[in-house]
């Protein structure tokens, strides 16, 4: 299998940031990995991603490096570097971590929402339904990940949606496959609005079984997504 050539116009530009280049270069990558932009068990090479991102190769290798420790990347000697294939466990695992954080912040947020919170949820709406006006499925995504983490910050609790949301990088790959095929955008925001309402009303019961529900949609989704992208699951 060759490495597929870079993409014209995707490389970022680099230079003015205060962050080192190789944890630049390593978000990128993060996020073309977890975005499936770079697809599963596509082969990497080192000189090609410096040429692309104008970089040199050191802080390539130390990205991949990293992407490696965090299973995103598969290093095999002799052969090349790969994009990992998704792995299933990895996705049921990371469900249960977020559904066991996410559950317990929604539960502090229907009590410790002042009107600032509500007001950050409800612009949320509003940009998820233009996002879906548009067709912005990237952007709707985006939207989504945000919208989650105000119930951490509604709890008090920031540092733990950043936590849960380390652990979720074979989850988003499965939930940004199924999103234009499965859910929909229409599911989706019906079920933010009802958790916004259940956070408004102070309805703890009711917004868990609705979270509940929603944070297992991944679950449900793995075999139609395996279906569809047979090489792309482990």
């Amino acid at each position: 299998m060759t490495a597929a050539k870079p993409t014209p116009g995707a490389a970022p530009a680099f230079r003015g940031y205060s962050r080192g280049l190789s944890a630049q270069v390593y978000d990128w990558l993060y996020e073309a990995i977890v975005s499936v932009r770079l697809e599963p068990a596509r082969r990497l090479s080192e000189n090609e991603l410096a040429a692309e991102l104008g970089v040199s190769r050191t802080p390539v290798r130390d990205a991949l490096y990293r992407l490696a420790e965090e299973g995103l990347v598969d290093v095999f000697p002799q052969r090349g570097t790969f994009v990992a294939r998704i792995d299933r466990q990895g996705v049921a695992d990371a469900q249960f971590v977020r559904e066991a954080l996410e559950r317990a912040a929604f539960r502090e947020a229907v009590g410790g929402s002042g009107p600032r919170d509500l007001e950050a949820m409800r612009e949320n709406l509003r940009s998820q339904e233009r996002a879906r006006d548009r067709g912005d499925i990237e952007g709707f995504f985006d939207l989504d990940q945000r919208f989650h983490q105000l119930f951490f910050d509604a709890a008090g609790h920031p540092g733990a949606g950043r936590v849960a949301r380390r652990a979720r990088p074979q989850m988003d790959r499965v939930r940004r496959l199924a999103l234009p095929d499965t859910t929909g955008f229409d599911t989706l925001l019906e079920e933010h609005r009802a958790l916004v309402e259940a956070v408004a009303e102070g309805d703890a019961e009711g917004g868990d079984a609705v979270l509940t529900g929603h944070l297992r949609l991944v679950l449900e989704a793995v075999d139609r997504v395996a279906a569809s992208h047979p090489g792309y699951f482990a």
